[in-house]
């Protein structure tokens, strides 16, 4: 006979799902039920008070139907899938017992309770502003928040300040069970130690130096994590916008704008100091290194002339006649070049002699006579 083909007898549908085993359960029930009132309508009575064993028989299909369907609900329910970037965490009677990576695992049923927990995405906590619709144009909603941004600074000025806090759980049975709401507590926390860390600085320091209380911010937040056990890790504390409030607006800008005059006045003068100092010190300088120069060479022309002059005392005093004649000798050729006009006077004579004409002059000899 062939596989597919029916036989004469007929041929009995099996069950193809969960769906179809509950069902036929059901139907059995169903049946079981009318099989007895069919007997009682066929007896022309009720049953005598005697013989209760219909009434057992269909509690007992009834135990055993729902026995069925407890059993079947444990198999379905003994296996369980953990995704991508999840964690499984399972208790037994309430008690942890394992955590579960991603994959196909089994769980004792009815003993063993499962929860399930992302650690892969970055959760957020938004203060004195909501995201309406996030994406590359998101759009942000700032009203209603003004309790969360208001703050005030170290100078007594008051302050809107909006920033985010992202965050990973790292821990998911501290996660769980340290604290009861995480949520709350990374909020309460940041706000507390963001408001601490504006209070401490003035206006125009928090304007100019949003990354550096960040910074600060950030690290006393994880500080604060880490002693609740809350499991998480901060990812970023990130200040978004700080402005003045609203009402105070056009006196801020006004302090802004006199600001920047000053500063801009200040720096003018810091250029024109930096071009006029260094100049005259460096002329006052060179004045002083001339000083110097000059009564360096001062002193070294008068210890030269002391030393010829004590030179030629020595030789005066060996030859008198000699050196006497030969410094004589040595001052006219000096003097005699620069001579244009000669006048020779003779005692004997009364009037002048003939005037030489001296611009055509010949070399003098060493005795002081013309070659």
């Amino acid at each position: 006979m062939p596989m597919n083909e029916q036989p004469p007898w007929g041929q009995k549908k099996k069950p193809s799902g969960p769906e179809d085993i509950l069902a036929a359960l059901l139907q059995k029930i169903r049946d079981s039920f009318a099989g007895k009132e069919d007997e009682e309508g066929q007896g022309g009575g009720t049953q005598p008070p005697g013989q209760p064993s219909s009434f057992f028989a269909g509690f007992s299909k009834l135990l055993a139907v729902a026995l069925a369907v407890i059993l079947l609900q444990g198999a379905f329910s003994s296996f369980f899938t953990i995704k991508p970037g999840e964690v499984g965490i399972v208790l037994r009677f309430g008690q942890y017992v394992r955590t579960t990576q991603p994959g196909l695992h089994f769980k004792i049923p009815y003993l063993e309770e499962l929860t399930k927990v992302d650690v892969e995405n970055v959760r957020k906590e938004e203060f004195g502003f909501r995201t309406r619709s996030p994406g590359f144009r998101a759009s942000f909603d700032r009203k209603g928040y003004d309790m969360e941004s208001l703050m005030l600074t170290g100078d007594k000025d008051v302050i809107e300040v909006a920033w985010i806090v992202q965050y990973k759980v790292n821990d998911p049975v501290k996660f769980l069970f340290e604290v009861r709401d995480v949520a709350q507590a990374v909020r309460d926390a940041s706000e507390t130690v963001t408001r601490r860390i504006v209070g401490n600085m003035d206006f125009d320091y928090v304007l100019s130096n949003r990354e550096i209380l960040a910074a600060n911010a950030k690290r006393e937040l994880q500080d604060q994590m880490d002693r609740l056990n809350c499991g998480i890790v901060i990812v970023t504390l990130q200040l978004l916008d700080i402005n003045p409030p609203e009402p105070v607006k056009p006196a801020f800008n006004e302090v802004n704008v006199a600001d920047q005059d000053m500063k801009r006045l200040v720096n003018e003068a810091e250029e024109t100091y930096n071009k006029v100092i260094p100049k005259a010190r460096g002329k006052a300088k060179q004045i002083v290194e001339a000083a110097k120069g000059y009564a360096a060479e001062r002193i070294n022309r008068a210890n030269g002339e002391t030393n010829r002059f004590n030179s030629i005392v020595k030789e005066y005093l060996l030859a008198k006649e000699v050196t006497r004649q030969r410094m004589y000798l040595e001052t006219m050729e000096d003097i005699l070049p620069q001579v244009e006009h000669l006048y020779i006077l003779d005692q004997s004579q009364q009037n002048l002699l003939p005037l030489f004409d001296l611009t055509k002059r010949p070399p003098f000899s060493s005795t002081g006579t013309a070659k």
